[in-house]
């Protein structure tokens, strides 16, 4: 008997300032789906998920939840107003005796919850709310960019929550490697409509490109017949006094037809035009030690870097990925050690916090008050790459609109933000890039392109990013920060790295169901005969979620050890007494259901 989907949404329209999003929508969510939502910036990805979640009220149609089902939405930007720390905004659904579940949240996803919330940054304040979501465990969960201001480390925690959970889940992402994981279909929103695709992410854009190219044939189609129809109405003038008004009819509905068709919208123009070459090398460190009183950022460290060198920064955050950065650039000296660096270095830097972009001023002002962009005399050009250009000529090229031109930065999304920082430094010839997360909120067509604009240029990269597919894709050294000041560089990028370390967990690999190590000594079963696909998965769930059992019945054994905690709270000790009895039979069920099937794939 087939399963009542979780959600449903029939026929919505919704139109914002007089432009429609979406008409007609139809879109179901079943049980167990794992489900990417992709789509252009901009193309109302992050809209649709609020109707998902009920936080928009579409103009008509209807949204139906199957009864009982909850429903979680990672918020973007959290309201902390009442709570203390972000622990206690994070916990605020939950029962007294599941709080631990933010504790281990917490734990993964690096922040502090005993910060209180105006003490902490915008990343940490995400990671609470995406936590609370983990913690109160919905039948769905609708995250909106989950990995944005997460660190490697904390990627693959929750890329192996998500992996674990029995919970559907809808993921908008930028990140290839994250969404290749985890998702088992694909929503393309694309110009009011959105397509589903029963497939993961893998291969979502040769089959975007298919659909493209139909959708091309089809438009030169209708074209050479207006243009065949248009030339008979011409032509039939001086041959007919009364021409045929039907076909004049038909003619006037196929200029009707292509007009209704929306435009794709293009790609960014954008372009980097190297400086004159710098120096063969551009920096060499030798026996550099670096660090902030007690803690050691670096030890001992010697790298050479070379003109054209490709190198990526990869560890936890606070590991010291910029600190090293501004070692190299000549922002900071080091402790102990030299430094030496090369001749002509021109450098234009992204920075993670955009904070060379003015938020109260306009995008026009952004551009225009850049020293290097203004053109003496006139108030209306920027300087790119030696040439004038007009302001919104030049941000039309990054995808921006004349109305757009006069509204202050702080009304852009993430995506247009990042897009702007990269007109400003694309502005300017460079051969030294430093590159600090830059791929945060661009939309997989943008990274394409700046994919491609990197592997073009001539100049050096410093790229800081957790995004494993794009630093794939760029790098040709990866400096890995394994903590304590240690730093190793390896040839390559992120795949490269795991290769050449197979015996020491990467830093993805660090969590229980990445490593993926059975409970309590028993040996992992590599063969996978007679176990059926079903069983197989199983089998490989399995280790994580016993795992996880483990550490829930800890947390809530150290909780029972109160010996007050019967006296002062007779509620909580009651609601974690039945929990831990509940985890442990889950505990043995588990660890009963693992030795089985281990032995049946041991034939």
């Amino acid at each position: 008997m087939a399963q009542a989907p979780l959600l449903q949404l029939s026929n919505i329209s919704l139109t914002f300032g007089g432009n429609p999003v979406f008409d007609g929508l139809d879109l179901v969510i079943q049980p167990g789906d794992r489900v990417a939502l992709v789509g252009r910036n901009g193309s109302g990805k992050s809209t649709l998920m609020k109707v998902m979640a009920g936080l928009v009220e579409a103009d008509s149609g209807a949204r139906s939840l199957s009864p009982g089902t909850t429903v979680g939405y990672m918020e973007q930007d959290p309201d902390f107003a009442g709570f203390a720390t972000l622990g206690e905004f994070a916990a605020q659904n939950l029962d007294p005796s599941e709080v631990y579940r933010i504790e281990m949240a917490a734990e993964g996803l690096d922040f502090d919850p005993d910060l209180a919330p105006e003490r902490a940054s915008g990343g940490e304040r995400r990671r609470a709310a995406l936590a609370k979501l983990l913690a109160e465990a919905p039948e769905l969960m609708l995250l909106d960019e989950p990995t944005n201001h997460l660190d490697i480390n904390a990627i693959g925690w929750l890329e192996a929550r998500l992996r674990e959970t029995r919970a559907a889940f809808v993921l908008i992402s930028h990140d290839r490697a994250f969404l290749r994981a985890l998702t088992r279909a694909t929503l393309w929103v694309d110009r009011g409509q959105v397509r589903r695709r029963e497939s993961g992410f893998d291969g979502f854009e040769e089959w975007r490109d298919t659909i493209w190219a139909a959708e091309d044939e089809a438009r030169h189609k209708l074209n050479r017949k207006i243009k065949a129809e248009a030339r008979w109405a011409v032509e039939g003038i001086s041959a007919r006094r009364k021409r045929n008004q039907g076909r004049v009819r038909a003619l006037a509905a196929l200029r009707a037809e292509r007009a209704s068709q929306i435009k794709r919208q293009g790609t960014a123009a954008m372009a980097l035009e190297a400086a004159p070459p710098s120096g063969k090398l551009v920096a060499e460190l030798e026996h550099v030690s670096k660090s902030f009183g007690d803690r050691p950022i670096l030890r001992d460290f010697s790298l050479r870097v070379l003109r054209g060198e490709r190198v990526a920064f990869v560890g936890p955050n606070g590991a010291g990925k910029t600190t090293l950065l501004k070692l190299i650039t000549g922002q900071m000296e080091p402790d102990s050690g030299m430094i030496r660096r090369g001749t002509n270095l021109e450098m234009a830097v992204f920075d993670q916090t955009r904070a060379q972009l003015d938020p109260n001023a306009t995008l026009w002002e952004n551009l225009t008050g850049d020293p290097l962009m203004r053109v003496p005399g006139q108030a209306d050009q920027v300087m790119v790459r030696g040439t004038p250009k007009h302001v919104v000529g030049y941000l039309k090229e990054f995808l921006f609109d004349e109305a757009q031109a006069r509204a202050p930065v702080r009304s852009l999304s993430g995506g247009e933000k990042a897009r702007l920082l990269l007109a400003r430094i694309m502005a300017q010839p460079a051969n030294l890039l430093v590159l600090d997360e830059p791929t945060n909120d661009l939309d997989v067509e943008t990274l394409d392109l700046l994919q491609d604009i990197l592997g073009e240029f001539d100049g050096t990269v410093l790229l800081v990013s957790h995004d494993r597919d794009f630093i794939d894709r760029i790098a040709s050294t990866t400096l890995v920060f394994e903590g304590e000041g240690r730093v190793t560089a390896y040839a390559g990028g992120w795949s490269d790295y795991l290769a050449q370390r197979p015996e020491v967990k990467a830093p993805v690999e660090k969590t229980p169901a990445a490593t993926a190590a059975p409970a309590k000594g028993k040996p992992k079963a590599a063969a996978r005969s007679g176990l059926s696909f079903t069983e197989s998965h199983r089998l490989e769930a399995l280790p994580a979620e016993i795992a996880r059992l483990e550490a829930e019945i800890a947390k809530l054994a150290d909780l029972l050890s109160d010996a007050e905690l019967f006296t002062r709270e007779p509620v909580k000790f009651r609601k974690a007494t039945e929990a831990l009895s509940t985890r442990q039979a889950a505990l043995e069920a588990a660890e009963e259901e693992w030795l089985m099937l281990a032995e049946k794939a041991e034939g």
